[in-house]
């Protein structure tokens, strides 16, 4: 199994939570939430386990465009707007393309997995997520939230 099923899951930083009319998934995440960090991102990763991934958190929406420079790994990019709702995926990004991707517009969190997850997990436009760093009074899922 890809990733952990969510259930009665305190939010912990280190991990993300995501669920649609497919289910749910938990994967464990490394958090880039500055310049470098979101510079860096998954550059030069030969392997990933497969319930990992990495988290790129905004200050506030944009529009965002990724590229593969350095990546080695194909990866599913998950885009989502600041409620944590995914707007846009897309799949299997190629290792080492420098053409840019594009994830749509007020955009605040973006999540990479190891690519073909999405797809197999079912995760689309419209599945929300849960972190701590997906706060406010109006986003989809909330850390203080219990499970349903």
């Amino acid at each position: 199994m890809p990733a952990v099923a969510v259930s009665q899951t305190a939010c912990r930083d280190d991990q993300i939570h995501l669920r649609g009319d497919w289910g749910q998934a938990r994967f464990t995440v490394d958090v880039a939430d500055d310049n470098a960090e979101r510079a860096q991102g998954l550059m030069n990763v030969e392997e990933m386990a497969q319930s990992a991934g990495m988290l790129f958190v905004y200050d506030r929406p944009r529009v965002v465009r990724f590229w593969m420079r350095n990546t080695l790994i194909p990866l599913d990019m998950i885009f989502a707007d600041r409620k944590g709702i995914v707007r846009y995926v897309h799949h299997e990004a190629e290792p080492l393309s420098e053409d840019l991707i594009y994830g749509g517009n007020n955009i605040q969190y973006v999540l990479e997995v190891n690519g073909g997850l999405a797809r197999q997990l079912g995760i689309a436009r419209g599945s929300e997520m849960r972190h701590p760093a997906i706060a406010g009074d109006e986003v989809a899922w909330s850390c203080t939230t219990p499970d349903e």
